[in-house]
């Protein structure tokens, strides 16, 4: 019996034992800290364990070969296949000191992995805290590979979690080959915008020579951000951009862009030693509910935008513009008051059209009822403006005038029957003109000019016709509407309309223009939706003398009917439709205006194509100024099982038989790799020119685009 019970007694004592050293912190705080090990040995504070050791603390687990901890400082020393899971992070290292309570410490010949996607290797890591740690002779990823596909290898380095990696000595490898070197750099690993430089563009040109293109991203404060562009061109010279973003709140908004760019080759007379650009859009609200608006887009030359802007729908449309305009909008009324000038330049004939509004300020109503079916609305202007060729205003000769306009309107809309509507309204048109061509000249002189006539229209639609398709379990399917209309106005004439001062030339409308639409519905969430539409349209000038068209004769005698309008407009979804227009003129038999846009798809599907085609030409006038046959195409796809993204533009001048642009960009999605090559052909530059443009996108970092439309699409 004795033996029996010293058995009793030494089992227990081992487990009180036991016990004691898997949870040594049992006398103060016993969840604390929890070890386990094949092997314990607790001397005052400190705890020594060997043999495959775990030690638990709150969401710390670490595993070693050996372990001494210190339970009152929460001091760790460990060594040998030395493994700690800290929350999204897993440290492998040979030997670690570190405090459990404030992770701080040192690791040697540390392996990590920081959730999601950062990994990195060092010689030697100190933690000043738990998210941030000092790097020495290191490399770093943010490949999710077992072996990765590339890495940055560093001297040293700050690695502040969620936010970014500096590194000083930095050579960025693909596998085992070494790409590029810097002396610095910052990489960004967290999920908000990061301050640093974007991956560089590298280019060639026979026209520039050597491109580069480097971006500088500014995280100013969550409401604003800058980047700024340098670009480099061997053969032409240096610029650089600015833009500057900013949002203040939904109405306090905006966006800045500047570039300069001094040429260094003077054998290019089209383009000026200096030249800039200024593109600038900005809103804000004012007192008393007002809001203020501007947008600039102005640049020196004409001819420095076409040479070096790699935006070909930009490059080719030279227009100049930039206005200032407050608006306020309150119960039935609208006031809006704007400073504006714009200039449009024609390449063909030399010469720029410049028109300025300084100032135009108009008051306005939408319609108030006076008595149903009755409303009265009006609008009023005071507008001082000036319009001509650059010629004209450098000899002081442009059109200018100031007037003021009041044009009250009576509206009585009828809708009782279903199937006809007729909206009818009478408005009076009296202006004041401050100046007015001398009798029988175009002298402008400050004798004032005071008009007044009356417009009635008259708007009719319908009879309306419909009928509704069935399918085969007798549900509508398509509902197909017929909508004749007719529309007749009435201005009434204007006696001393010789003397009147306008941008062209003066006209009073009395026609009749009717029309006939199809309009074809079907029913999509139990709301009825159009997805195809045809329509045809012309207008009978009742008075021609007096119309819009009295400045073109057909055999001596002004037309009487306009040209004929078709159009075709088919959205079955989103991503599929077709919008097209033609005008053809019914005394030449030709069209003198044609437009179609298809679209198949958008550019983040599998693929997807775009059609623009557009030709215009005047009938009544054997000239080729502003006639335009030009047709775009814009198409791409992916190739998942070659990881590659493919896209193209061509356009092509039919008229002339020439290509005026093309482009193809290659992307090619290497795991956490993006290879981009880009080549455009620019056709439409006084010589043609070719470029190619390389660049490497790594996870977090940004490319850099250029100011100037840059290689991509």
């Amino acid at each position: 019996m004795v033996q029996k019970k010293s058995f009793y007694f030494l089992a227990a004592f081992l487990l009180t034992a036991l016990t004691a050293f898997a949870n040594p912190a049992e006398e103060g705080n016993p969840s604390q800290i929890r070890v386990i090990a094949q092997y314990k040995e607790k001397v005052n504070k400190k705890i020594t364990a060997s043999g495959n050791v775990e030690i638990h603390y709150q969401d710390i687990v670490l595993f070693a070969d050996w372990v001494e901890l210190d339970t009152e400082t929460k001091d760790i020393i460990a060594r040998g296949n030395v493994s700690i899971h800290l929350p999204g992070e897993v440290i492998s290292v040979e030997q670690i000191n570190i405090n459990l309570e404030t992770s701080r410490g040192d690791l040697r010949d540390a392996h990590v992995i920081v959730k999601p996607t950062i990994t990195y290797e060092a010689e030697h890591v100190e933690r000043e805290s738990e998210d941030f740690y000092r790097l020495k002779k290191a490399w770093i990823t943010s490949c999710t590979q077992e072996v990765p596909r590339w890495k940055f290898s560093c001297s040293k380095a700050n690695y502040k979690r969620d936010d970014y990696i500096e590194m000083w000595n930095s050579v960025f490898s693909i596998k085992k080959i070494p790409v590029f070197y810097l002396p610095y750099m910052k990489y960004p690993v967290g999920e908000d915008r990061t301050t640093g430089f974007l991956m560089p563009s590298i280019g060639y040109s026979g026209n520039k020579g050597m491109i580069l293109e480097q971006g500088f991203y500014w995280a100013m404060k969550r409401n604003m951000d800058a980047t700024a562009n340098f670009n480099y061109y061997s053969a032409r010279g240096i610029g650089g951009g600015l833009q500057y973003r900013y949002l203040f709140s939904q109405n306090l908004h905006g966006q800045m862009d500047l570039f300069y760019f001094r040429s260094s080759n003077p054998d290019y007379r089209d383009v000026e030693e200096n030249a800039y650009i200024i593109r600038l859009k900005h809103s804000n609200p004012l007192p008393f509910k007002f809001k203020l608006t501007a947008d600039v887009d102005y640049q020196s030359s004409f001819d420095f935008l076409r040479e070096f802007d790699n935006n070909f729908n930009r490059a080719v449309v030279a227009n100049k513009r930039s206005e200032a305009y407050i608006t306020k909008s309150w119960s039935y009324f609208n006031f809006n008051a704007r400073v504006s000038r714009f200039e449009t330049y024609y390449r063909e004939a030399d010469r720029s059209i410049i028109k300025y509004s300084k100032p135009e300020v108009s008051f306005s109503s939408s319609k108030i009822k006076i008595f149903s079916p009755l409303y009265l609305s009006f609008s009023s202007n005071f507008k001082a403006w000036e319009y001509g060729y650059d010629s004209a205003y450098e000899n002081g000769t442009q059109r200018k005038s100031q007037y003021l306009s009041l044009n009250p309107k009576l509206s009585l809309p009828f809708n009782s029957v279903p199937w006809f509507t007729l909206n009818s309204d009478f408005s009076s048109n009296a202006v004041y003109y401050f100046q007015s061509y001398k009798e029988g000249t175009k002298e402008i002189v400050n004798e004032p000019l005071f008009v007044n006539n009356y417009t009635l229209n008259m708007e009719f639609l319908g009879p309306i016709f419909s009928k509704v398709y069935y399918d085969s379990k007798n549900k509508p399917k398509v509902k197909h509407i017929i909508e004749p209309s007719l529309v007749y106005r009435f201005d009434s004439p204007v006696g001393v309309s010789e003397k009147i001062i306008t941008a062209t030339y003066f006209y009073t409308n009395h026609y009749i223009r009717y029309g006939l639409t199809n309009r074809f519905l079907v029913k999509k969430n139990d709301m009825p939706r159009e997805i195809l539409s045809m329509g045809l349209s012309q207008t009978f000038y009742l008075s021609p003398e007096d119309g819009p068209l009295r400045v073109y004769q057909v055999n001596g005698e002004i037309p009487e009917f306009s040209d004929i309008s078709a159009s075709l407009r088919y959205y079955p979804s989103g991503k599929y439709n077709l919008d097209a227009s033609a005008y053809m003129n019914p005394y030449y038999g030709t069209l003198s205006r044609i437009r179609m846009g298809a679209n198949i798809g958008t550019p983040n599907d599998d693929w997807f194509f775009r059609l623009n085609w557009y030709k215009s030409v005047n009938p009544y006038r054997e000239t080729t100024f502003l006639a335009r046959h030009q047709i775009s195409v814009y198409g791409g796809c992916k190739i998942p099982a070659l990881s590659l993204e493919a896209k193209t533009q061509i356009d092509y001048n039919l008229k002339e038989k020439k290509l005026l642009y093309s482009a193809v960009s290659l992307v090619y999605h290497y795991q956490c790799l993006n290879f981009t090559a880009d080549l455009r052909v620019l056709y439409y530059r006084d010589e043609p020119e070719i470029q190619f443009a390389f660049s490497l996108l790594l996870g977090g970092i940004g490319k850099t685009e250029n100011f100037l439309g840059g290689f991509g699409f």
